[in-house]
């Protein structure tokens, strides 16, 4: 899947049955279900979930929390837009 296709699959009332736990957190983030999103990531222990799990925590209007989530993740807390980053993750991940 690339990114366009993972973009178009947001109109989809399901996520793609080929997304992992990193991606299925991003889908439904957008998705307006940003609950679900943090069950999927807070207890996976890589860098990677803790950067969704920091962008979540910003998204969400914690600086705090996704400031110590940055630093598990190993960055920073970016400058750019939610949606910027959002695209930035989705497309590493990918």
């Amino acid at each position: 899947m690339n990114f366009t296709e993972f973009v178009d699959s947001l109109t989809n009332d399901e996520p793609s049955g080929e997304l992992n736990s990193l991606l299925l957190a991003l889908w439904y983030e957008r998705n307006g279900n940003w609950e679900k999103a943090h069950t999927l990531v807070q207890d996976i222990k890589s860098k990677e979930a803790a950067w969704i799990h920091a962008y979540l925590h910003r998204r969400e209007g914690d600086p705090g929390n996704a400031s110590y989530w940055y630093r598990r993740a190993g960055r920073t807390t970016p400058t750019l837009s939610m949606d910027e980053e959002w695209d930035t993750i989705v497309k590493e991940m990918l």
